[in-house]
């Protein structure tokens, strides 16, 4: 499947909506009506782009099917939409999927979250900035009313999720989200969860594919009245985790055709020479320091063996980011086998230099031994250079536009 199309941001005259937040619903005949209202007031008032408000019931009983509709027809810009099934993320995969917005994003139906937030949610996804934004609880500048309860609940469950599945986001459970069209079309039909662990699948498969999410801090009030059965959501989202786990374990998380291509950071060549000579700098200080701490212990050799390995890895790392601009885990792993391809060649011209050394002059002294190393890994380091560019990080990876992540 060919790469994500690169960010761009929206143009400012729009006839069409714009963005669309889909309010998923089951039996909320007593908030629906009010936080609609209040929701659309706030769009009118405050978003310059044109919206759309999407009512997802979700299989309800009561009377909320009734009120939707009664919404629909009032507000312009406000549909809605009956699933016959349960289930929260299978709302918003229904309601995403049929919109054309190029901007989607869900709330929770109690308004937990100030509206003040919204604009500054979706304002990096317009921008063509990022692919996904979420509202964070757990941020600093963030204003949480809560009982200790959920409180606990909550940061215990993020911090499973960081210490099990190494995520970099703060908050995976806020109901307060929004993603690019774009983006979501690829997204979800890989999310196989259509309940509640639905963000955190969603978030865990575009963060491993080295998509950009922007974290909002919001202020949150709990809603008392909430209905969500802690116990079984708790138990419903460790299966999640357990499950996404096993397929991290195994390398079949599904995120082909999800990154997007990346560009050399700005400059071109001579601003990548530069890059890669400061990195090239700091990696042969650290060579130096390396080999002169191992060579009484180990031998020349083997110091320099294992000290031009240690600053290798770290070298092809700070090359990846810095000097050819690629961010995310995606191809990382591929990119770090070849560098170690390429540390070899580094190790035989070192090594063949202080051999040669050995030979000719044996019995050097050590500041000879580290001149001669330093001259031979500066040549090394110059092959190093043009096999990174053309080989490990080619240009056809590093198509024109803003890093993914």
């Amino acid at each position: 499947m060919d790469q994500l199309p690169l960010r761009t941001p929206l143009p400012a005259q729009q006839r069409e909506p714009v963005l669309d937040v889909v309010v998923p619903v089951f039996n909320e005949q007593g908030d629906l009506e009010r936080s609609v209202r209040r929701l659309h007031a706030h769009l009118r008032e405050t978003f310059p782009y044109p919206f759309r408000i999407t009512v997802a019931d979700n299989a309800s009983t009561d009377e909320t099917p009734l009120i939707a509709a009664k919404l629909a027809a009032e507000l312009p810009e406000a549909q809605w939409l009956r699933l016959a099934e349960k289930g929260r993320g299978r709302a918003l995969h229904a309601a995403w999927s049929r919109s054309r917005a190029p901007v989607l994003a869900y709330l929770d139906v109690d308004l937990s979250t100030d509206l003040a937030a919204l604009l500054p949610l979706v304002a990096p996804l317009i921008s063509g900035h990022s692919d996904i934004a979420i509202g964070t609880r757990l941020a600093r500048g963030s204003r949480v009313v809560r009982g200790p309860r959920r409180e606990v609940i909550s940061r215990c469950y993020n911090a499973l999720l960081r210490s099990t599945l190494a995520v970099g986001f703060s908050d995976a459970q806020c109901g307060f989200k929004a993603v690019r069209r774009d983006v979501a079309e690829r997204l979800l039909p890989l999310v196989q969860d259509s309940e509640w662990f639905f963000d955190t699948e969603l978030l865990v498969i575009a963060e491993r594919a080295g998509l950009r999410i922007h974290e909002v801090p919001v202020d949150w009030v709990d809603d008392p009245d909430s209905r969500v059965d802690l116990l079984a959501t708790a138990l419903a989202d460790l299966r999640g985790i357990a499950r996404i786990g096993r397929a991290l374990a195994r390398g079949t998380l599904p995120t082909a055709g999800l990154r997007r291509g990346v560009d050399a950071p700005a400059g071109g060549l001579a601003g990548q020479l530069l890059r890669f000579a400061a990195v090239g700098a700091v990696s042969t200080v650290g060579y130096v320091l390396l080999y002169a701490a191992l060579r009484p212990v180990t031998g020349p050799q083997a110091a320099n063996a294992v000290a031009l390995l240690l600053c290798a890895l770290a070298n092809t790392a700070a090359n990846r980011r810095l000097t050819f601009g690629l961010r995310g885990r995606g191809g990382a792993l591929r990119h770090h086998a070849k560098g170690l391809l390429v540390f070899m060649v580094g190790l035989a011209l070192t090594s063949g230099s202080l051999a040669a050394l050995h030979r000719l002059a044996p019995g050097s002294a050590r500041a000879t031994e580290i001149g001669v190393l330093v001259a031979a890994n500066l040549a090394a380091t110059l092959l190093r250079f043009l096999l990174l560019r053309a080989w490990v990080f080619p240009a056809r990876r590093r198509r024109t536009g803003s890093p993914a992540a």
